[in-house]
């Protein structure tokens, strides 16, 4: 190993995927994640049985991604880990884990923000892949988060909007519940979406001034729509199933890309990226090529295991801030709301 080399552990805890990574500067070596299914059960995340998972997930995930990295423990340089935004029993489980590691390696500890970690995914060395040019603009859509971010070098970003209620994934898990699918229902709304008409179907679209998103609205459009025709019809879901799926979609994409083409209209960025756990929807990330195409942008589409919550986009955060020296001592403490 050369002088040179930074090996970094990061750990992602931050709801219910208990994930570790080894990155070796800036290309990641390996990415472990464990699900917890005990969820679907309950149709959303549990945080008290998130929290318990994660003990008992994380020594053996960590154990796995050091020796999928083929490297000893010993030849870690910092621990990354998630300090938040994120459910906070789940985040204190990395956070102590973190703590424990690098005091009995001796090494430095990185305090990461989540969703930085999403934006930074784009950094990771991948054979052929283009990273994102300063400054840059990136929509951040997850089941907690919607964003757009101006990135104007790896540790300086400012949230130029974000939503003022609901985020956009939590719009299509909601919605997936009204149509009777299981959780997580997003990527089962963009399964059907693909067989559908999106122009079947009209719902609201909320008036939000500037760069802000809104989808509490949209989704109390969707519940009456559904609950009217219903009535009518006691077999419509079924029936209009697909239909239902590619015009819910079409409607929380058209929100999304109003708000993007607009920013990046205004501040005249043709870098544009796209992160967080709906950048996984093909509608979005087929719509973001298409209007990439329109509008002269060159487009940033991040690979489907960097979409979810994972710790490589933890790891290539830490090592980030690893060269500038930034790091934490042992009386840190996670935080559930954690802003960029």
């Amino acid at each position: 190993m050369s002088q040179k080399d930074i090996i970094i552990l990061g750990i992602e805890s931050s709801c219910d995927d208990t994930s570790a990574a080894i990155l070796k500067n800036s290309t990641i070596l390996s990415n472990e994640i464990a699900r917890q299914a005990v969820h679907e059960l309950y149709g959303g995340v549990v945080p008290e049985l998130a929290s318990r998972a994660h003990q008992q997930n994380i020594i053996p995930v960590v154990d796995a991604a050091i020796k999928k990295a083929g490297i000893k423990k010993e030849d870690i340089d910092a621990i990354a880990f998630t300090r938040g935004p994120g459910l906070m029993g789940s985040l204190i489980v990395g956070n102590s884990f973190a703590k424990a590691f690098a005091l009995g390696m001796d090494i430095p500890m990185i305090d990461v923000n989540h969703m930085v970690g999403h934006v930074l995914a784009h950094f990771i060395d991948d054979e052929g892949k283009e990273k994102p040019s300063f400054p840059f603009l990136c929509l951040t859509v997850s089941g907690g988060h919607t964003q757009i971010v101006l990135v104007e070098d790896h540790l300086t970003m400012k949230v130029l909007g974000s939503t003022i209620d609901d985020a956009a994934g939590e719009a299509f898990d909601k919605s997936a519940k009204m149509l009777g699918f299981p959780y997580p229902g997003g990527p089962l709304i963009d399964k059907h979406a693909k067989l559908g008409n999106p122009t079947a179907f009209q719902f609201a679209k909320p008036r939000i001034d500037g760069y802000n998103f809104s989808f509490s609205g949209l989704k109390t459009s969707i519940l009456y729509f559904i609950e009217k025709q219903v009535k009518l019809n006691p077999n419509f879901i079924e029936e209009n199933r697909n239909d239902l799926c590619a015009s819910i979609q079409r409607t929380i994409l058209d929100i999304l890309f109003t708000k993007l083409t607009l920013a990046a209209k205004d501040l005249g960025i043709k870098d544009i990226a796209i992160a967080g756990g709906v950048s996984a929807n093909s509608g979005l990330r087929n719509d973001l090529a298409k209007v990439g195409s329109e509008l002269g942008w060159r487009v940033f589409i991040p690979k489907f295991e960097y979409c979810t919550d994972n710790a490589a986009m933890i790891a290539i955060t830490g090592k980030f801030m690893f060269e500038k020296g930034l790091f934490a001592d042992q009386t840190i403490v996670p935080m559930a709301r954690l802003a960029i």
